[in-house]
């Protein structure tokens, strides 16, 4: 037997982490790794987080699953304190990012079929966006790669340039159903949609009677400097899919819905055995305590701001390496001369440095949310001396 026990789909590095302090995760060996990756933008309290335990814990000892069958004291809450704080009336707990997406997509197309209108159904999506790895949300994304081997994908999504409004407007037709974007396409590069295409995209569907779904998964929940990116926009949208954050570190996600919106997702229309389960719905809680205040998101917004403005100045001292910034809070990218894996593994097994690798060769960095000045100075060493250190590829000499 060949196989590994676990799946083979991930190539794994060699570090093992075993435990995490704060913004700092151990490995096996007992060596500390700076994490600026918090588990791909999920661990945004951090490891170890007091408030985050303490809620698990307790609801572990009280009631940890009892499916949908029965009311949901748990779920009821953390939903009023969703809608409190966004643009939804309503929201369907799931278990992860792509399920939150699937959710949004059966939300935009029952909204027009419940109507009436059963020729409503493709939704316009962009390119280089990652919308989750269930049949639904790869056949969202136009990405080879990620279609390989699982054909036919699911009909009914439309591929137009990331940010081109003429081209988000040109593909409108009589089946068009919506839109489904990322305010901040995270695999894709940390690319930010322009404040146009965002107000553009809400005017088209309001014009045309269609339905903006908005992919928050990983810009939402605090880590773009506002609750949720949306908001950034001047607009808001009719469906928003949210996960990653939203547990910081249990996993939770929520499709957020206008009642209008939502008119199609009626009893038995959607499902899911342990979505809003009580040990989920306290991790929920217990995030929104800390995030969920003017507080925390203008820490956020000024941490954001002094990591940003000191990767500019640094990217200077190597033009070799590093060619812009870009991004939200602390949703940040440096777009590289070259395909970062390699500079992303050497920063990790020399430097004990963890970031994460993105599309157009982005080095991706999501930090815990709460990480302060020691972290930033701690990260700045660890770059400084992965940037000096490193024998940059022939190819882009």
């Amino acid at each position: 037997m060949s196989i590994t026990p676990l799946m083979p789909v991930y190539p794994r590095c060699g570090f093992r982490p075993v435990r995490g302090e704060h913004c700092h995760l151990i490995g096996e060996d007992g060596r500390r790794y700076l994490d600026f990756a918090a588990g791909i933008a999920v661990n945004l309290l951090g490891h170890s987080h007091p408030g985050l335990i303490g809620a698990i814990q307790r609801q572990a000892e009280t009631l940890m699953h009892v499916s949908n069958l029965y009311g949901s004291p748990q779920g009821e809450k953390l939903a009023q304190r969703l809608v409190d704080l966004t643009f939804a009336d309503t929201v369907f707990f799931t278990n992860s990012g792509a399920e939150a997406v699937e959710c949004a997509i059966k939300t935009v197309r029952a909204y027009h079929q419940h109507g009436g209108d059963e020729g409503r159904f493709e939704i316009i999506t962009f390119k280089n966006a990652f919308h989750g790895r269930t049949m639904a949300t790869i056949s969202a994304s136009n990405q080879d790669k990620m279609h390989k081997g699982f054909m036919p994908l699911l009909a009914g999504f439309k591929y137009v340039d990331f940010d081109d409004l003429e081209g988000a407007k040109a593909a409108i037709g009589p089946s068009t159903a919506g839109f489904l974007v990322e305010p901040v396409q995270g695999e894709g590069g940390i690319r930010p949609a322009s404040d146009a295409f965002m107000k553009g995209l809400r005017a088209l569907a309001d014009e045309h009677g269609l339905l903006l779904a908005l992919d928050e998964v990983q810009c939402g929940v605090a880590r773009s400097g506002t609750f949720y990116a949306y908001e950034q926009y001047g607009i808001e949208p009719d469906v928003l899919a949210t996960a990653k954050g939203l547990g910081g570190g249990f996993p939770i996600g929520a499709c957020l819905a206008t009642e209008k919106a939502a008119r199609g997702m009626v009893i038995g229309t959607h499902g899911s055995t342990y979505g809003g389960n009580p040990l989920a719905m306290a991790a929920g809680e217990a995030v929104l305590d800390a995030v969920a205040n003017d507080e925390f998101l203008a820490h956020v917004r000024v941490t954001s701001e002094r990591l940003r403005s000191r990767l500019e100045q640094f990217i200077g001292n190597y033009p070799d390496l590093f060619e812009l910034v870009r991004g939200k809070g602390l949703m940040l990218g440096v777009k590289m001369k070259m395909e970062t894996r390699g500079f992303v593994a050497h920063l990790r097994d020399n430097h004990q440095l963890l970031t994460v690798a993105a599309g157009d060769n982005t080095l991706r960095l999501v930090p815990p949310l709460v990480i302060g000045d020691a972290e930033i100075d701690e990260f700045f060493e660890k770059l400084s001396a992965g940037a000096a250190s490193y024998d940059v590829p022939e190819t882009v000499q």
